[in-house]
């Protein structure tokens, strides 16, 4: 059976090129980067050469890329880094559940957070942010995109804000990271995440950019990595690899790759609505980007549709990859406004760079009558979903 994969945000499969960079540092060059021998040196500046190629793509200073093992442990870091009890930290309803879950943290060890409300677009509004600040706001916690709907957020607004009120600035640009040019300087952060799996990198790899002058609070104990700030000896072939997906991720920003998959994007999302009644496209009067969109269809339930569609060989999801399996409607789309059973009847479609024409014609060719054939099964009483 052919198989088509649309489900990018939850994890990208390794490019030709990433696994070619990688191969050798799993055999040949296994060194140890702290090691001051010849294979320890080897290893040394092969870290040193990825560091490089991930500031290039942010545009910052080498020495201010922390390598971690994701996503996760990098918005971890930036937030119990900095945030102590007593302190304020500002976030929003929709973030990924490594940055809500950690503030939740925060909060039951004496921290103060709020958690902004977002428009019926799924965007926060930088007013609010800056009618949130208090004496004792310690942090501001945004993200760049949304993992769910691909709702770009206004950080660059965030961060002047924050560099106005003199007030430490993190975003969590995991599902921008290769899709959005990225500045660290325009956007005045003092700390952003990146998770290499989202592009192409492999998984279990990721950064957090640290602004020169951010003192942080370790997560880990042991040896002086990474400048003292995440102890542990370094995923040589991991690390390679994100390099490696960060110098392609760059080319891939001004090749005309990603407006290539723009244009793949609408095309799936005007083809489903052509074909499929009541339904719609959540958050569409957001900027997105270029990959992701979320569509409702209304009287079923879209964990049955993915199931449905899975069985005919195409893999997508009914949002975030880390609540698969939760019985609970999607945080992000109830705090848009939708209701929980139109929360529970929305898909998520996330396209990677290597996404063709004929993927999109066979999605457009099995998802129509997989809608239809999920209602004529299971109808739900009109209205339901408002």
């Amino acid at each position: 059976m052919r198989r088509v994969y649309m489900d990018a945000n939850a994890t990208t499969p390794l490019l030709p090129e990433v696994l070619d960079a990688m191969r050798p540092y799993f055999i040949e060059h296994f060194g140890n980067a702290s090691s001051i021998h010849q294979q320890g040196q080897h290893a040394r500046a092969a870290v040193e050469h990825a560091r490089a190629a991930v500031a290039a793509l942010i545009n910052c200073r080498p020495a201010e890329i922390v390598f971690t093992s994701g996503g996760t442990e990098s918005d971890n870091l930036a937030l119990f880094g900095l945030v102590q009890p007593g302190d304020h930290l500002i976030t929003s309803s929709i973030e990924h559940h490594a940055v809500l879950h950690a503030a939740e943290k925060l909060r039951d060890r004496g921290a103060e957070v709020t958690f902004l409300p977002v428009s019926s677009e799924g965007v926060i509004d930088p007013g609010d942010v800056r009618r949130a600040i208090q004496p004792n706001t310690r942090l501001i916690s945004v993200m760049m995109a949304n993992n769910e709907t691909g709702a770009i957020q206004p950080v660059s607004e965030i961060g002047r804000i924050a560099t106005e009120a003199d007030i430490y600035f993190h975003t969590d640009a995991v599902q921008a990271a290769g899709k959005l040019p990225i500045d660290v300087q325009t956007l005045r952060c003092d700390l952003l995440s990146i998770s290499g799996h989202k592009m192409h990198a492999p998984q279990g790899t990721g950064i957090l950019y640290v602004r020169r002058g951010t003192r942080l609070e370790p997560l880990f104990f042991g040896g002086s990595h990474e400048r003292q700030r995440r102890a542990g000896t370094e995923n040589l072939p991991g690390i390679v690899g994100l390099g490696k997906a960060a110098e392609i991720a760059r080319t891939a920003l001004v090749d005309g790759t990603m407006d290539r998959v723009a244009t793949l994007r609408n095309r799936l999302e005007e083809g489903v609505l052509a074909e499929v009644e009541s339904a719609g496209v959540n958050g569409i009067g957001a900027p997105r980007v270029s990959n992701t969109t979320n569509i409702y269809f209304e009287d079923l339930e879209g964990e049955a549709l993915v199931i449905a569609l899975d069985l005919k060989g195409l893999s997508v999801s009914g949002g975030s990859a880390c609540a698969s399996g939760a019985t609970e409607p999607s945080h992000v789309l109830t705090a848009m406004g939708l209701s929980p059973a139109k929360a529970r009847a929305s898909v998520r479609f996330s396209l990677t760079k290597q996404t063709t024409e004929d993927d999109i014609d066979f999605a457009l060719g099995i998802i129509p009558a997989a809608a239809r054939r999920l209602r004529e099964l299971a109808p739900v009483n009109a209205g339901t979903l408002g």
